[in-house]
This record gives structure tokens, sequence and C-alpha cells, in this order.
């Protein structure tokens, strides 16, 4: 595009510009001629004049005129000599007198009607040109016609020069021209170029790549547009390809999840159809059979949980603090008893906005978390405090904690700390992916830290209780 454009407009500017040079040229060149023709004119009706007088007084004097014409005529021909003018004068078409001995002069304008008309031509005689003037002196010595011959060979000469001047100053400006031409372009069309080259850049997978911005002009709104563009590509790109990444991990691990069940299942309902005997091993097959299918039954409601809790509003209301905590303490004391684990809580506030069931889900999977995480002798302990006139909650155990490494990824579903996937602890590896759904929709941030053999925190942080702004964020969350 760029190099048509030059072409086209060197063209159209060469073409105008030459054409112009010519309409001067043709246009100098008949000012020229027309300028030569008055003065030849003008010349020849001053001699005529002049020598119509002088006839006169000949006359007048009784003198014969035929001999007195070269006397007549002679300051006349010293006059036209130094401008470079040929007279002749001309009786019954013979030359009776001329200050040329060269004189050549067509018969058509010898041949005149005596009522003061004059003939104007432009003669050429090899490289030589001149402006022809004839005309009759009037009667009673019409017999008589006056040619004056005004050459203008260097009038001529001097415009050709002018012409070739005017052409070659219009080639050096052509070539002025076309240079400017090539470098406004160059600059006009540099940021065009720079948008095909990232464009290009970007298709290659570069989603990175910018367009460099500077100036206040059109190109620069432009160039920040189109980086604009390319951010708001390259974020949803990395979304796109971090939701393929967590659908993908989440399949591979629901997988996973299903395939150790299933496995069992199938292996001890094979037993008893084929091995069982007696009450005692159909009895402890259908053990592990109903146990694993508790399991599929528990990730199936978490699943399901899921779901509900993306489509569906959370009804907030005011739920008094140690009530909350104390229904977690109750739901999970017998496994506390068992695994000799203590459970204590703290309460720094007395209520929060909020609905009770999530928040003691919520609460009931982190101390569940944390019973998994302590050994014997265990302490969990649950807190709530402000944080910069922010609610807080927080549990906090002293088992064998994780790496940070693990830490990135405990809400994800079907995630397990361990390595080896055990399933010692129970569980259907979704809780904290449930977790994370229900501080998001209460607009709370959900947070970790811990290190491996001293414990973990878990804290969920609450905004503050305007609730306009917070049924805003939640909403947004959701």
């Amino acid at each position: 595009m760029k190099y048509r454009t030059f072409l086209t407009t060197l063209a159209l500017f060469l073409f105008s510009f030459n054409l112009g040079i010519v309409i001067i040229s043709i246009t100098a060149f008949k000012d020229t001629i027309h300028r030569a023709q008055e003065r030849s004119l003008d010349e020849h009706y001053f001699i005529t004049s002049a020598l119509l007088q002088d006839f006169h007084a000949v006359e007048g004097r009784g003198t014969d005129l035929d001999s007195s014409i070269p006397s007549l005529l002679q300051p006349y021909s010293y006059l036209a000599g130094d401008q470079n003018v040929t007279l002749g004068l001309f009786k019954d078409k013979e030359l009776v007198y001329s200050n040329s001995s060269v004189l050549s002069v067509p018969n058509g304008f010898l041949e005149l009607p005596g009522d003061g008309s004059r003939l104007v031509s432009i003669q050429e005689s090899g490289d030589r040109a001149s402006v022809l003037v004839s005309g009759k002196l009037p009667a009673p010595y019409d017999l008589y016609t006056m040619v004056y011959l005004y050459d203008i060979t260097d009038g001529i000469a001097a415009w050709k020069q002018m012409k070739n001047m005017l052409f070659f100053a219009g080639l050096i400006v052509s070539v002025l021209f076309a240079f400017g031409l090539h470098l406004l372009l160059y600059k006009l069309f540099k940021p065009l170029s720079q948008i095909s080259q990232t464009s290009r850049q970007i298709a290659a997978g570069a989603y990175d790549t910018r367009l460099p911005v500077s100036g206040q002009d059109e190109l620069t709104e432009m160039a920040q547009s189109f980086n604009h563009m390319a951010k708001e590509i390259q974020n949803q790109i990395q979304q796109l390809a971090t939701a393929a990444q967590q659908k993908q991990q989440f399949i591979d691990n629901f997988a996973h999840e299903l395939r150790t069940p299933l496995t069992t299942i199938y292996g001890y309902a094979e037993y008893i159809q084929k091995v069982a005997r007696t009450e005692d091993d159909k009895l402890f097959a259908t053990t592990y059979i109903m146990s694993e299918s508790r399991r599929l039954q528990q990730i199936a409601y978490r699943l399901l949980d899921l779901a509900t809790l993306r489509e569906n509003k959370i009804e907030r209301k005011t739920v008094e603090i140690k009530q909350l905590f104390l229904g977690v303490e109750q739901a999970l004391s017998l496994m506390a008893a068992k695994q000799n684990v203590q459970i204590t809580s703290e309460c720094h506030f007395d209520s929060l906005e909020c609905d009770s069931d999530l928040m003691h889900i919520l609460l009931v999977n982190f101390v569940d978390n944390a019973l998994k995480a302590c050994g014997a002798n265990g302490h969990i302990k649950m807190v709530a405090f402000l944080n910069h006139g922010q609610k807080t909650v927080m549990v906090e155990d002293n088992g064998k904690g994780m790496s940070g490494e693990h830490l990135l990824h405990i809400t994800e579903a079907f995630y397990r700390v361990d390595l080896a996937r055990t399933r010692n602890g129970g569980g259907a590896g979704l809780g904290l992916t449930l977790c994370k759904q229900i501080a998001d929709s209460h607009g709370a941030e959900l947070t970790f830290s811990s290190e491996p053999g001293m414990g973990t925190k878990a804290t969920i942080i609450f905004p503050a209780e305007n609730r306009n702004e917070w049924n805003q964020k939640a909403k947004i969350l959701q």
C-alpha cells in the first residue's frame, strides 16, 4: 500500500508539475512572439507614417521621388540595423530599396489591398526566425509596399534557455519531492507496518508483544487502542488456558477419585461371587463395598453442593459467632475425642452477617482437615477477631503442616497434599474447593499459611459490613 501510494502521488505530482512547466513555457513563447509582433507593427507604422510625410515633402520640392528614396530611407536603415531589423520598399512588386542584400518576401505579402491593412507572419530561414510585417503606403503612394523584417532568433533562444532551465529545475524539484514523499510515507506508514508485524508476532504466539507508544496524535491513540486490545486478548487467552488446565486437572483428579472406589467395589463384589463362603467373608466384603459406595456418595453430594452454590444466592442473616463455633465443636467432638485432639475457641466479636449453614460447612471442613493433620494430643483453635476493622475467623492447628507448593493447589478439586493420595483420612478431595466457593459467595478472602511440622492456619477475612457494598461484591464474585 505504501509503494502504491508513493507511485500514485509521485505520478500525479510529476504530471501536474510538468504540465505546469509546459503551460508556462508555451505562455512565455506566445508572449515573446506577441511582443515581437506588436513591436514590429508599431515600428512599421512609425516608419510608414514618417516615410509618407517625406514623400509629400519631396514632391513639394519638385524632386524625383524614386531617386530620393534611398536617401529618405537611409536614416531608418541605420536605426534598423542596430536592432536586427531589415527594411524593404517595393514598388509594384519590385524592390526599390533594402538595407540588406538578402531579402526574401513571399509573393502574397506584396499583393495587398490599399485599405491600410497589413500582414504579419513568422518567417524561418535556416536557423534564423523573424517577424515579417508588410503593408502598402496610403494613396496616392499605394504603389509602394513597406516590408519590415524583425529578427527574433535571440528572443527564441532566450526562451529555449528559460524552458530548459525550467525543466532542469523541475527535475531537481521532482527528485527532492520524491525523496521527501518517501520519507513522509515511511513515517506515516511505519505505525501500520509495526501493527502488521506485531499482529504476526501475536498470531505466532508472542502474546506479550506491544506497539511502541510516543507522541499525542491519532496514531498514538491507535497504538494505545491496539495495545489495550492485545492485552485483553492475552488476558482472555491466559484465562482460557488456565480454565482448560483446571478442567483437565479436574477430570484427571475426578477419574482418579472414581477409579479406586469403583475398583474396590468391583473387586469385593467379585470376591463375594467367587470366593466368599462364610458370613464373615461376606460381611467383610460388603463392609468395604459400603465404605467405598459412601465415598462415591460423598463425592456426588460435594459436587452437588458446589453446583448449588454457584447457581443460588445465599441468604445472609445475623449469626452469633459463639453458637457457630459450638455447632462445629459438637459436630466433630466424637472424632476429636477418638483422636485425643482438643478443640477450643475464642470470640472477640459477637455476631457475623452470613449464611449460617454454609459457614458451618466451611468451619467443619477446616476443623475436619485439621483433625486429619493432627496426631494424638493435638490442638485445634477457632478464633474470631477484628483485623483492621474487618471481621476475621481463623482455624489453627499444630499438625504436620504442608509446604508452600501444596498451599497453591489445596483449593483445587480432588487435590490431596499426600502425594500417594492415601484415603486413610477419608474425604472426597472437594472440601476446600467448596470452602473457596463459600468464601467467594460471601465476598470474603480465604487464605492459608503453613510450614511443614509447624501446623496450618486457615483464615477467612470478611469485608466491612456495609450491606450494599457487600452484596454487590458477593454478586460479582458469584
